[in-house]
């Protein structure tokens, strides 16, 4: 598990191989990310925009981004979490995803980056 904190905002991330839907036959592996993101300040934050830079190794990059996360801008009190689970496809056996999250402090109004700690997404195969 990757962690990180930023701005009072921590992210967590656990990733997880799909065996059950990937076919390594034909270049496509995919993976889900569990992302947990709690507010550690005394504000209230919100979610606004997620950018993601998912990386095949010796093969380029590829980047999502967007407004929210799966559809929605959680509002995070003091302590407050929020869980998601999302995936992503790779054509080799071997990526990398990183980014940010764009929060916006709900006293202030301040808009602020918090980095999501890049992860390694690794076929299983391949390690032993």
């Amino acid at each position: 598990m990757s962690k990180k904190t930023i701005n009072s905002v921590k992210i967590q991330v656990k990733t997880t191989f799909r065996a059950d839907v990937s076919n390594i036959d034909s270049n496509s592996f995919l993976y889900n990310y569990q992302i947990r993101i709690q507010n550690l300040g005394s504000n209230p934050v919100q979610l606004l925009r997620r950018y993601w830079k998912i990386e095949h190794l010796n093969h380029g990059s590829s980047i999502v981004s967007g407004d929210g996360v799966v559809g929605e801008q959680p509002i995070l009190k003091q302590f407050e979490y929020h869980e998601y689970i999302s995936g992503c496809q790779i054509i080799v056996p071997i990526g990398r995803m990183s980014g940010f999250y764009t929060f916006q402090d709900l006293v202030t109004g301040e808009q602020f980056p918090v980095e999501i700690p890049s992860f390694q997404l690794i076929y299983p195969g391949l390690l032993n």
